[in-house]
């Protein structure tokens, strides 16, 4: 169910009704806060004050209000001025964050959280609340009872459509552009800027407004790209692959293509549900990276990769809070596909986090995995691993993904193809090669290893001086070694695991084993 701000608004009435003593806002925006608390202050018939560390306590009823004593800029003396008030008011601490924040403790930082625990008792028993409006949520443990704490990070598309009124107002009056949003136009904007704050929001529809005289879609895609950028956490990739680049694996496709339309509003009226995720479990270079990037380009979904290894910092607690923050910016531009890459690297010793890094990754493993189970926005997962042993089975369990899909060694006819696509790809006629003989000649080999040899082979065709050849491709398929004979044991057993765990994204009849002697394939 949408959230709207009348919801919001009456979700911090019902709480300072009910005199709790300590809200923590999670927010950027604190215009928009400020209004909401503005709103149900009135309705309440309480003053509003606010608090800065520049200015201290101030009214924030009227404006241009002067600071009510330059003492209480400190957060000690402020909390002394709230703690004897006897006023009926809502006092708003604004960035208050680093004095309770015990790992980057200020020096007053004991003192402040001891005066919170003092208060609080008195709070509970007078007409005031204590709300604290931050982007970060930090907090020691001591206050963990006391405080409730509500995200409102993002605006709801009310607010943003506010936001939205407030820019063609202006643009009208200012520039005399007039804007005539018809209702479909009008919700494609909207849903365009989810994710954004309203400030964002009004920046690129002015930006949008003086580039091109109208409200592009692709000017606020490309804002919301720079957010994920900025969060140096997820990736955006453009999803230029797509599935005619993607050899073999008929099955997985037929799975892809019926779900191409799942995030469709007639989908919804249809009664489906929204795909939930793969996990791609096969031998390394066998193309699940690039499933990942063609699904996107597909479905048309923005491609989202999160680096498992970014979340992890040597602060205690940030990476938790890095795996909230990432699940949430992919939630803010949903639809999408977020894309985890070899997970088991990642996540793999999440058994073992209570001996090496004081549970961190069982606890960032946890989050995502409640999150994977709960999440109700159109977000779907594609992870890949290469080793299925190294991850924990509660990953695996249904609910998690959709399915768990195995890619094996491509067989002959999918040899066949993927030769096909890369010397197409670098604008050789594929039916001016032998694909049968060259498909025969490279069993055992990963696509990767296929395009490799294809590579090669250019590079010795163009130090002689000449256009490629089979026997340019088949010299360096003989002298490539692959992965099934490196590690034949290690894939032995992961063709073991799939075939009673995992769904084949290949018929099972066509797969071939590796054979012997590859190496001493003969060029005629």
């Amino acid at each position: 169910m949408t959230v709207t701000q009348v919801d919001r608004e009456e979700e911090l009435n019902i709480l300072v009704r009910a005199k709790y003593p300590i809200l923590y806002i999670v927010s950027w925006e604190e215009r928009r806060i400020e209004q909401t608390l503005r709103l149900v202050a009135a309705e309440r018939r309480k003053k509003l004050y606010g608090w800065t560390l520049t200015d201290g306590i101030l009214p924030l009823d009227g404006y241009d209000a002067p600071p009510i004593d330059p003492a209480t800029r400190s957060p000690v003396h402020a909390l002394d001025y709230i703690a004897v008030s006897q006023e009926a008011a809502l006092f708003v601490l604004k960035d208050f964050h680093p004095f309770l924040d015990e790992l980057r403790p200020a020096a007053d930082q004991p003192i402040v959280t001891r005066k919170l625990r003092d208060i609080t008792n008195q709070l509970k028993e007078s007409r005031k609340t204590l709300v604290i409006l931050s982007p970060i949520l930090k907090f020691p443990p001591e206050l963990e009872k006391d405080i409730t704490v509500l995200d409102y990070s993002l605006p709801t598309l009310e607010e943003l459509s506010q936001s939205l009124e407030r820019v063609i107002r202006s643009a009208r009056e200012i520039s005399g552009v007039r804007l005539k949003l018809g209702d479909d136009v009008r919700e494609k904007v909207l849903n365009a800027a989810r994710g954004l704050t309203c400030t964002e929001a009004e920046n690129v529809f002015a930006k949008s407004l003086v580039m091109t005289r109208c409200l592009d879609l692709d000017v606020i895609v490309a804002e919301k790209k720079q957010i994920i950028r900025r969060s140096q956490i997820l990736e955006y990739f453009e999803a230029e692959e797509d599935m005619s680049l993607v050899g073999g694996m008929p099955l997985l496709k037929e799975w892809l293509a019926k779900r191409a339309l799942a995030f469709s509003e007639r989908a919804r009226r249809f009664g489906l549900p929204e795909p939930r995720g793969l996990l791609l479990l096969g031998v390394q270079g066998a193309g699940k990276s690039l499933i990942a990037k063609a699904v996107a380009s597909q479905w048309q979904l923005p491609l989202l990769r999160l680096d498992l290894g970014r979340l992890f910092s040597q602060l205690v607690g940030s990476s938790e809070q890095n795996m909230r923050t990432a699940l949430r910016l992919a939630e803010s531009v949903a639809p999408c596909v977020l894309w985890l890459d070899e997970l088991e690297k990642g996540l793999g010793g999440a058994a073992s986090s209570h001996l090496s890094d004081a549970g961190t990754t069982a606890r960032v493993f946890g989050s995502f995995l409640t999150w994977m189970q709960e999440k109700t926005s159109p977000v779907f997962v594609i992870a890949t691993s290469n080793d299925i042993s190294i991850l924990p089975p509660e990953a695996l369990r249904k609910g998690r993904f959709d399915e768990i899909f195995f890619i094996d060694l491509p067989a002959f006819d999918e040899r066949r193809e993927i030769f096909a696509i890369h010397l197409a790809k670098r604008g050789r006629d594929p039916l001016a090669f032998d694909l049968t003989r060259l498909a025969r000649q490279c069993e055992g080999f990963s696509g990767a290893e296929i395009e490799q040899a294809v590579i090669s082979g250019l590079y010795d065709a163009f130090e002689a001086d000449r256009d490629l050849s089979d026997d340019d491709i088949l010299r360096n398929l003989s002298n490539t070694v692959p992965l099934s004979h490196t590690f034949e044991a290690q894939i032995g057993a992961l063709r073991n695991w799939a075939r009673s765990h995992a769904r084949p994204a290949s018929p099972r009849a066509t797969q071939a084993a590796p054979r012997p002697g590859l190496r001493q394939m003969e060029l005629t």
